[in-house]
């Protein structure tokens, strides 16, 4: 019996199950029975067309067999369930967001222990600083009106360090003494999204107008000229103008002889005493906040927090050591080198404060500055008119400085000038001064072949009258 035969003799589909069999076009055709159906009609098993189903019976059949799949039933309504509180100690996200009338405001207050140091510097020292003294060394006479008791600290962590309106301040470390604490605080303000620094610059702009001065470490140069700008671009109105200590341009007059850099981190550990250890680096700060701003991972800020934070307290050590006593500056410590004293005689001394340099010059050679010492003695004694006891202490500098060796023979060189100037204009010593000439000194060849050459034409006239005076004598004993 034949395929189609038997087909035909099977009892009629339903229509659901004609449904589920497709329709009979969709057979090769050896296998299609009977007629072949119109549009809009199916096969059933007996030969017969049947109707489509309807677009409702389509729904509900789709409905019953997801009513049997336990894959297909829809998952029961949740219960709404409250969020918990945000616990900041167990997240590690110190900063706690306050609202503004300027917009909210991320704020991290971080008062330091009492009696903390940086190294072998106090603190505390900071707050009973001597303006006048800090004022010298800045060679700012603004500054010998404030009190360090109400200076504000600052130091900032930027996009960049090009500057203009692309760089934005993302974290602004600020620090000052807290009556009420008894002791310094640093207080850190994060801009948590671009474009939402105005309530940042607004509380920077009240913080500026209640402190008697402003300390940065390089910030007339970068941090005050930016955060001004950012002031302007968020309408903000203009940040107040106290005085600016920045220490940067002190420790640099100070240290530069003997350090080969002054950034805040080499001052930490060769003049404070204290080594940073797995501190972040500067230059991978604003990539840090560029995988913030993408990730919104506030755990990669901490290193940043943290580096921003040991910055501002450092600032307030070196304050305190540049700004203590002059009776204790000259007992020196373990932070002092003793050239650094001989280098604080030199700013005394553009500064017009002769007695303090003179301190400065007799501390530097009773610690053992050695020819750097005697030499800021000697300039010291020249700049109050005593040219004799300047001309002793730059002959002591110079037999010290050959001691030396070749390392200080541009100091050597530097001396001889002074000698030779000494020796012609005040002791008209004209043979030492071409003997100290010909040895060589600080000036451009062309100059010091003039004055070399100066030198000994006056020698032969001295020479030449010399030799006349003493024919006189001669003729008028004889």
């Amino acid at each position: 019996m034949s395929f189609g035969k038997k087909l035909a003799r099977l009892p009629p589909l339903s229509s659901s199950e004609a449904f589920r069999a497709g329709p009979a076009s969709s057979f090769p055709e050896p296998f299609r029975a009977g007629p072949q159906p119109r549009s809009g009609e199916i096969v059933a098993r007996s030969g017969e067309t049947a109707a489509r189903p309807s677009l409702d019976e389509l729904r509900d059949r789709i409905a019953q067999v997801l009513a049997r799949s336990p894959l297909g039933r829809p998952p029961p309504p949740a219960a709404p369930v409250e969020p918990p509180p945000l616990d900041l100690a167990a997240s590690g996200w110190p900063f706690i967001r306050e609202d503004t009338e300027h917009g909210p405001l991320d704020r991290l207050l971080k008062p330091t222990p009492h009696g903390h140091r940086v190294g072998a510097v106090p603190v505390w020292s900071a707050k009973t600083a001597d303006p006048a003294l800090l004022a010298l060394l800045a060679l700012d006479p603004a500054l010998s009106a404030c009190d360090p008791a109400r200076a504000l600290y600052l130091d900032t962590e930027t996009t960049g360090l090009s500057g203009g309106a692309g760089t934005v301040p993302f974290l602004l470390g600020l620090g000052f003494f807290d009556e009420g604490e008894g002791r310094f605080v640093v207080e850190q303000l994060l801009l948590k999204g671009l474009g939402d620094e105005a309530p940042i610059l607004e509380h920077l702009r009240r913080r500026l107008e209640a402190a008697s001065m402003v300390v940065t470490f390089n910030g007339k140069a970068f941090d005050m000229p930016l955060l001004r700008t950012r002031a302007v671009l968020n309408r903000v109105r203009r940040l107040a103008e106290p005085p600016h200590l920045d220490l940067v341009h002190v420790a640099r007059r100070l240290h530069k002889h003997r350090l080969a850099s002054c950034s805040l981190q080499s001052l930490e550990a060769q003049i404070l005493g204290r080594e940073r250890v797995g501190d972040v680096a500067g230059a991978d700060i604003a990539a840090i906040y560029g995988h913030y701003l993408r990730t919104n991972d506030e755990s990669c800020l901490a290193p940043v927090v943290e580096h921003n934070s040991l910055d501002v307290v450092s600032m307030f050590a070196l304050v305190g050591l540049y700004g203590e006593p002059l009776e204790h500056w000259s007992d020196g410590g373990p932070a002092l080198a003793p050239t650094d004293f001989s280098a604080a005689a030199r700013v005394a001394r553009r500064g017009n404060d002769l007695d303090r340099a003179r301190v400065f010059a007799e501390t530097s050679v009773a610690r053992g500055a050695g020819a750097v010492g005697h030499q800021a003695r000697a300039e010291v004694a020249k700049a109050r008119g005593d040219k004799a006891a300047a001309l002793l202490e730059y002959e002591a500098a110079l037999e010290l400085a050959r001691a030396s060796g070749d390392a200080a023979l541009p100091l050597c060189d530097s001396i001889r000038h002074e000698l030779a100037k000494l020796y012609e204009h005040h002791a008209r010593a004209y043979e030492r001064a071409i003997a100290v000439v010909a040895e060589g000194t600080a000036e451009e060849p062309t100059k010091q072949s003039a004055r070399l050459a100066r030198l000994v034409r006056k020698h032969d006239k001295t020479r030449l009258r010399a030799a006349e005076a003493r024919e006189k004598r001669a003729r008028r004993q004889a």
